[in-house]
């Protein structure tokens, strides 16, 4: 199986083994990631502004593109996902946006037709759900992580706006475990898994120190939770 692949700016820079490591364990999977020409970056974040049509072009060309080439859209990236994902929907249902995005479109060297949301976008983590299948994953793996225990993060990007993302029960989400259990190691149920590290919402000054500080709450709460199941 082929997909459209959408690396993004991270999976270039700072997370290189993260974009070399999805791409080979997609091949052992039997898909071969097909990474779009001339992308650009996602912007990083969803303005949800209506009137704000410039960023988002980037992720409607990058949808244009997966659409043209007969393929779904696969990113790795949180970030990156929670953009095109949001940018696929408002082409879809928000006629006022879509008129006016591919108006910008049709000013391209060579535009493509009009796109109204045509292309189903994926995330790694979907793929391997519902497309290859957790039982297929686990009978590939070769060296299983037992015992060992993994507690998972997911934070907003991958979850929230809920019916939009469909990701997974945005309270009670289970994807990540049922990959972690893929893999044979055992799955941390802990606090605050999926809640916001705080990021998007401060100013640069700030910000690292802030993730910091919210890492480091999760890490412990983590940790205690399997205290907790090695008591057990």
């Amino acid at each position: 199986m082929k997909v459209a692949y959408f690396p993004g700016c991270t999976l270039r820079t700072k997370a290189k083994e993260l974009d070399f490591f999805a791409r080979r364990c997609a091949e052992l999977l039997g898909i071969e990631l097909c990474e779009i020409k001339d992308w650009q970056c996602c912007g990083g974040v969803y303005v949800t502004s209506n009137d704000e049509i410039a960023t988002k072009l980037s992720s409607v060309r990058a949808l244009i593109a997966a659409r043209d080439m007969g393929m779904p859209l696969v990113t790795v990236c949180s970030a990156c996902h929670n953009v095109i994902k949001q940018t696929n929907n408002a082409m879809a249902n928000d006629p006022v946006f879509s008129a006016r995005a591919n108006a910008y479109i049709a000013q391209d060297k060579n535009p493509s037709a009009p796109y109204h949301g045509e292309t189903k976008v994926y995330h790694y983590l979907e793929l391997l759900r519902d497309v290859v299948g957790f039982d297929k994953l686990r009978a590939a793996v070769k060296n299983p992580l037992s015992d060992r225990s993994v507690g998972a993060y997911y934070g907003c990007f991958l979850l929230r706006p809920g019916k939009v993302m469909a990701f997974d029960d945005v309270e009670n989400p289970k994807i990540i475990e049922n990959f972690i259990r893929a893999l044979g190691a055992e799955p941390v149920n802990y606090q605050m898994r999926n809640e916001c590290c705080g990021g998007p919402r401060e100013p640069r000054a700030r910000k690292e120190k802030i993730i910091r500080r919210h890492i480091e709450r999760r890490r412990m709460r983590c940790r205690r939770a399997c205290d907790g199941m090695s008591s057990l």
